[in-house]
């Protein structure tokens, strides 16, 4: 079942439908991500630069080199500091575009079942900007994790994997059924939305592939979320209210 939802929502991504909401995920996706770039270089510039250069009077010149390397570990920094950033903010990305995508999905894919109605943008909002934060706290916690032996990169899927697919797939849910409703509903098939979670885990830590993770992740959890829903009777009583 996540493996064909996976497989549906790949294919979605290119498919001539999703095109328009496609190159609006995409490029907004840069946009932030550019924007942060500048953001987070802009603060070490101006915190971090003038400490290093109270430094160098008093270092001899023969460790001058070391100046060169410093910049290349900063720039390591700044490199891990955006791929940190890159979870929560298709987090919020997704926010805006999930029903767009959900929306062409359930036309193109499952035109027989009742349509689902899009969150409210005064609801819609406030969700996505306390997962930020909540993404944020949890991928710090990873970052921290990775200097743990035995840890390191299971923490950034561990975390990524429970996070995305918790508030991707009540996303979804939430197109059919109350806030409160979609949260039940996704704690009862836990161990399914965590594993689709993962995948989506996986698609984040595949290089520029990952930009299109808000697409790809609402695409998976519309299907998920349409799939496990017929196989559970005792909750498709909500679909189309």
């Amino acid at each position: 079942m996540i493996f064909g939802a996976a497989r549906d929502a790949f294919t979605n991504l290119f498919a001539p439908e999703t095109r328009s909401v496609f190159w609006k995920s995409l490029g907004l996706t840069i946009l932030v991500l550019v924007g942060l770039w500048f953001a987070i270089r802009g603060v070490f510039i101006w915190l971090a630069l003038p400490w290093l250069d109270s430094l160098v009077p008093s270092m001899p010149e023969w460790v001058g080199w070391m100046s060169f390397i410093l910049a290349i570990i900063a720039g390591i920094g700044l490199a891990l500091a955006l791929a940190l950033l890159i979870s929560p903010v298709t987090a919020v990305i997704a926010g805006l575009f999930l029903d767009d995508v959900a929306e062409v999905i359930e036309k193109k894919d499952y035109p027989n079942d009742p349509q689902g109605t899009a969150m409210p943008l005064a609801q819609a909002i406030p969700s996505s900007l306390k997962f930020f934060g909540i993404v944020i706290l949890g991928n710090l916690i990873a970052l921290m994790l990775l200097l743990v032996p035995g840890v390191n990169l299971i923490a950034f899927f561990l975390v990524n994997g429970y996070l995305l697919g918790r508030e991707f797939f009540e996303f979804a849910a939430m197109r059919f059924r109350t806030p409160e409703d979609a949260r039940a509903f996704r704690s009862k098939h836990g161990t399914t939305v965590f594993m689709a979670g993962l995948v989506i885990a996986a698609f984040l830590a595949i290089p520029f592939l990952n930009l299109l993770t808000p697409l790809f992740a609402a695409s998976l959890m519309v299907h998920l979320h349409k799939s496990i829903s017929r196989r559970d009777p005792s909750f498709t009583r909500q679909l189309g209210r």
